[in-house]
């Protein structure tokens, strides 16, 4: 291939990694826009039951872990349906099916309601955070693929952060339901610009054995499918290496870390969505005004948002499992530092390292385990990750509901969540290095082996 050959791939691919990575952000930042916008109404319809019914701490938690459990089944269904008909299907029908029940969700007049359309959402949130993250490991080039990543899951913390400020601007104006309206606007927007724009994974088509659509889509976006496959072709195929998506995920040499994974994505949840619903509640309780109890949800997301770039590139230098077990550390004595009584200012600083620690850890843990499988087993091991981790996210609104409804002190509710923060953290060290990290360092003084033939690698990718 000439020198200008060359640059015009470079160019196609760079063309192309800004789509993918551009769309699959703004997807999320809805996926964050939806896990937030709920917390920045949930004191609203404790306080007016003219709105969807009487709502009380116990009702508002199940209520929260609705969304949740859509989210859940949504990711799980993900796994196996974006490993067999592929990303990019995938992604369009998740943005259709959460903008209509964001739509429909502004419409709700009873708790029931209200409730069953959460779920619904859910369902498209779940499945969309599962293949976006499959995707773009796909795409993003070696070496910057937990930035890329960090990217992309930024969207996740930059949505939560568009949802607390839009709430505190707009909420007395356009009320809770034109908050959720808000929500819709990917039917309109993405959806069509991604129906044009968003390409399907190489990588996919190559583990499907549809090789000259592989070929043909390598060649429009600039992708090297020799460089994409060559990994695969010269490693040592693991026991269950030919099973596809969750028969692979949990066959006996990725069984001990997918459970692990899933435990510590489900730790780091239960977080994430424990204040996400509950801080701005807590901090009207600790006496701040209804704005300034949301100013700590905005906090909160900015710190995760840039945190989670920042640590994104050590991530990339020193690998993830260290990283994320650092900021789950990091959030727990933040956690703790919250009960010290601080000023306000060091306050919010605190809040933002919390956030770090919390959903800008979460961002890094999908480009962790996005880059922890191998192709055909990617989709079902992001999914695993988002879908059972939604247990705890489930389970986090009625923490929070549980904790305050027994009129535990604040003080003591900021210690429970930091032990939450320490486990995820130890979980995160049992993660055990993958049979590709492992085996240079075991075969310094081998010989290299010789390279595969390309169409010889096919049958450990199908």
């Amino acid at each position: 291939m000439t020198p200008t050959e060359n640059a015009q791939r470079e160019a196609r691919r760079r063309r192309t990694l800004a789509w993918v990575v551009a769309l699959a952000t703004v997807g999320l930042i809805f996926d964050g826009y939806d896990l937030v916008v709920y917390g920045a109404v949930v004191s609203t319809l404790l306080r007016d039951p003219s709105q969807i019914g009487t709502v009380t701490p116990a009702i508002a938690g199940m209520l929260g872990s609705y969304a949740l459990v859509g989210v859940m089944v949504g990711a799980l269904l993900a796994g196996s349906v974006g490993d067999l008909l592929g990303r990019r299907k995938l992604m369009l029908l998740s943005y259709a099916w959460f903008s209509v029940g964001m739509g429909l969700t502004a419409l709700a007049t009873s708790t029931t309601a209200f409730g069953w359309l959460r779920l619904f959402t859910g369902l498209g949130v779940g499945s969309l955070v599962a293949t976006t993250a499959a995707l773009v490991a796909e795409y993003a080039p070696k070496g910057r693929k937990n930035q890329i990543n960090a990217i992309t899951n930024g969207g996740i913390p930059l949505g939560s952060l568009l949802a607390a400020l839009l709430a505190i601007l707009l909420m007395e104006h356009i009320g809770w339901r034109g908050l959720f309206w808000v929500g819709a606007l990917p039917l309109v927007t993405l959806l069509p610009l991604a129906y044009f724009k968003m390409p399907e994974s190489v990588a996919w088509l190559a583990s499907r054995g549809r090789m000259e659509e592989a070929r043909a889509l390598a060649e429009r976006t600039g992708i090297d499918l020799p460089e994409l496959l060559a990994p695969q072709a010269t490693a040592a195929a693991p026991a269950g290496a030919g099973k596809l998506g969750f028969a692979g995920l949990f066959s006996r040499y990725y069984l001990f870390p997918t459970l692990v994974l899933g435990l510590m994505s489900a730790t780091g949840l239960v977080l994430v969505y424990s204040l996400n619903t509950w801080l701005p509640e807590m901090m009207l309780r600790a006496g701040f005004n209804a704005k300034g109890s949301l100013s700590f949800l905005l906090v909160l997301n900015g710190g995760s948002l840039f945190g989670a770039l920042a640590a994104s590139r050590a991530a990339d230098r020193f690998g993830p499992k260290p990283v994320v077990a650092s900021c789950f550390a990091t959030g727990a004595l933040a956690l703790l530092l919250l009960t010290l009584g601080f000023p306000l200012g060091l306050l919010l600083a605190i809040v933002a390292v919390v956030g770090l620690g919390t959903s800008g850890t979460q961002t890094l843990i999908y480009g962790f385990v996005a880059n922890y499988y191998r192709t055909n087993v990617r989709a079902a091991g992001v999914a695993w990750c988002a879908g059972f981790g939604r247990l705890g996210g489930i389970g986090g609104p009625m923490l929070g509901s549980t904790l305050i409804g027994s009129g535990l002190e604040l003080n003591a509710i900021f210690y429970v969540l930091a032990g939450l923060g320490l486990l995820a953290a130890l979980l995160t060290l049992l993660v055990p290095l993958t049979r590709a990290q492992a085996e240079p360092r075991a075969s310094r003084a081998e010989p290299a082996p010789q390279a595969a033939p390309m169409e010889a690698a096919l049958p450990a990718l199908r």
